[in-house]
């Protein structure tokens, strides 16, 4: 191995001149040059964003990392599973839950899964101080939150997107009308789509202000099922008080009751929740609207969040 070259003494009264300015910096310390490629911002993001996901699923992580993420995976692709097998066993003529409602209809899974994520993706960094770390140069606070929400967002759409898969695929078997199950099944995945990037960035905002892993998980968790539940609470107090245009506009308040909202407006659907809402294309707009800045606002939060976070 060659020996660290010396650092050269500086010159007493010299000025240093600035330094070049470039997102790509490596500082000489007196040590071995690198002359290899810099492959700069887009890299990182790629690096942390791979890493995201792997951590997600336990990839690289002790055994006892694994275990509850894939006992979840499977609480959700099971399900879709037994329903596949029993329309291809019974030769039924339609799914028992079609694709728009499998979301909804595992609500506390979904859940269960994004409360444990959420936490793992940013709440040890701050814990153990390492953001000043991650958000030196050249990795801007920017990079880190779109890698980890990109991540998380696609972890939870894949784990969804699997158990959609499998119900087209017990369709198909079953041998429904292609065409109308391959409409479903886009329609399903859309309606993930939509619930995984809503639920990723609220998650990860609240995960952004729990350092410790186990209050994250907890206070996740309880936010979503207590929002859920008062929900609910709040529309059948509208409905017996007649007041039904709040009634309908009242599941833009819960996250699973919003994208269930969106998937009636857009894609014609009925209600998973069996709510009444309103009628017409007009209709979807505010709860696209409500979605939008719940998103929007989330990722300004983080922003806003990790400029404290990092600094030294």
């Amino acid at each position: 191995m060659s020996r660290p070259e010396p650092v050269p003494a500086t010159v007493p009264g010299a000025v240093a001149g600035p330094s070049p300015a470039g997102d790509d910096v490596i500082h000489d310390i007196g040590f071995r040059h690198y002359d290899g490629v810099r492959y700069g911002r887009p890299w990182v993001r790629r690096s942390l964003f791979v890493e995201t996901v792997r951590g997600i699923f336990g990839l690289g992580r002790p055994a006892r990392a694994k275990v509850m993420p894939w006992v979840l995976i499977g609480m959700l692709g099971i399900p879709p599973l037994i329903i596949a097998l029993v329309v291809v066993l019974t030769g039924q003529t339609e799914l028992p839950m079609s694709y728009t409602d499998y979301p909804s209809g595992f609500w506390l899974v979904v859940a269960l899964f994004v409360g444990g994520a959420a936490p793992y993706c940013v709440s040890r960094d701050l814990r153990h101080g390492v953001m000043p770390l991650y958000l030196s140069r050249p990795m801007a606070r920017s990079d880190y939150v779109v890698a980890k929400f990109a991540g998380l967002t696609l972890a939870l759409f894949g784990v969804m997107a699997i158990g959609e898969t499998l119900l087209l695929i017990g369709a198909l078997l079953a041998e429904l009308p292609p065409g109308d199950q391959l409409t479903g099944w886009l329609g399903g995945l859309l309606v993930c789509a939509l619930l995984s990037v809503l639920l990723s960035a609220i998650a990860l905002v609240i995960a952004a202000f729990t350092p410790r892993r186990g209050l994250g998980v907890a206070v996740i968790i309880t936010a979503l099922v207590m929002v859920s539940g008062i929900t609910e609470m709040l529309i059948e107090i509208a409905r017996e008080k007649d007041l039904t245009t709040l009634a309908q506009y009242m599941p833009a308040l819960d996250p699973f009751g919003l994208i269930d909202a969106l998937a009636v407006g857009i894609l014609g659907v009925s209600s998973g929740r069996e709510h009444i809402l309103p009628e017409g294309a007009l209709g979807v707009i505010p709860f696209a609207l409500v979605w939008a800045a719940l998103v929007a606002g989330c990722l300004w939060l983080l922003v806003r969040r990790y400029r404290k976070a990092g600094r030294v």
